[in-house]
């Protein structure tokens, strides 16, 4: 029996709806009361999950304010900002995890988080975390990589950035360490991305190569490189998420309301529904409108022995008779029997 992935109790694949999961990131702006104002936001918009950050600054970086540590990306959100002090704000508090995890809970939302070290894994693990996620700059860190993965959870890796070399090296990693189940999400690391640098036809190709799970975690606005994403055959979806974006906050400005959540996760289950399967002729559900089609009826009421014509037969609406392409062989046939005007031509009534 083929292994099924599943997190939280939810199985991922290509037969179930799409994972939805909804990103908090930074966008608490620091106030536990507003982060958990976000769970229920997320629980209402009919996301699956909703996933954390667990670092501080000071495992994140130095707190240094110039040269390397600065950032000076003219296109970046974060322009003129150190990487400490935007850390310093975007942080989760670990405090607050237990917190958040326990109205998740209550709300049915899955749970958990992306550690960007190993001190945050220890610390997740107290928590009973169901699976990890591992964000696009740290694809690389093959031993935090490999120390998530002895675990023995589901791992989610965005894959920002990486190239076919450091994703094997990654995926290599993982399954070398005991991780069995493995979710790739196709990334663009910038923010906002835009849907023409998104790339999703690498979607099907990262699944073939890989062997595993696949999905996006998209930083796009909007629904649609989503929807598309599923069509290629995406599993799992990851949008950042925040009440409103006029609140601001480090990731408001690529992140989703609430109201834009419940489109996503209903309009990636519709795209996933109308994949279906390789299907041609009448469907169950198209056969009451076999009435619009053409088809072969008597439209004059005709004797037995008489022949039929172009002006007693014609090619009318429903569609209950003979296709119309059969209209040259029966013209000259006899009826065999009396045929009232309105019957459907059938090869049994000609003779």
């Amino acid at each position: 029996m083929k292994h099924e992935l599943s997190i939280g109790g939810r199985p991922i694949g290509i037969e179930h709806p799409p994972f939805i999961i909804a990103e908090m990131s930074g966008n608490h702006n620091q106030s536990l009361e507003r982060a958990l104002e976000i769970v229920e936001a997320a629980a209402r918009s009919g996301a699956h999950a909703l996933k954390l950050q667990t670092y501080t600054a000071d495992t994140m970086t130095l707190n240094l304010t110039g040269g390397d540590f600065y950032i000076r990306d003219e296109s970046s959100p974060w322009k003129g900002r150190s990487l400490y002090d935007l850390y310093q704000e975007a942080y989760t508090p670990w405090e607050w995890h237990e917190p958040i995890f326990q109205r998740c809970k209550e709300l049915g939302l899955i749970c958990f988080s992306t550690p960007f070290d190993e001190s945050a894994v220890e610390f997740l693990e107290t928590l009973g975390v169901p699976a990890y996620k591992i964000a696009s700059f740290e694809n690389t860190d093959l031993g935090l990589i490999r120390r998530v993965a002895r675990t023995g959870k589901p791992l989610i890796i965005s894959t920002g950035m990486a190239t076919i070399a450091e994703l094997d090296e990654t995926v290599c990693a993982a399954r070398e360490a005991g991780c069995e189940d493995i979710v790739l999400l196709k990334c663009t690391s910038s923010y906002p991305a835009s849907p023409a640098n998104s790339n999703i036809r690498t979607i099907p190709h990262m699944r073939e190569l890989f062997g595993c799970e696949v999905g996006l975690s998209d930083h796009t606005m909007g629904v649609g490189a989503a929807v598309a994403a599923v069509t290629l055959g995406a599993t799992v979806i990851e949008k950042h998420f925040t009440l409103r974006r006029a609140d601001g906050g480090v990731d408001a400005q690529f992140s989703l309301e609430p109201h834009e959540m419940s489109l996503l996760v209903q309009e990636t289950e519709r795209a996933w529904q109308a994949l279906g399967t390789v299907a041609y002729g009448v469907t169950d559900q198209e056969k009451p409108s076999m009435v619009f089609r053409r088809s072969l009826y008597v439209v004059e009421d005709v004797k037995a022995g008489m022949s039929f014509t172009r002006r007693n037969v014609r090619a009318i609406r429903p569609g209950y008779g003979m296709a119309p392409k059969y209209l040259d062989l029966v013209l000259g046939r006899k009826a065999n029997r009396d045929i009232p005007k309105g019957t459907p031509l059938t090869w049994d009534i000609i003779g």
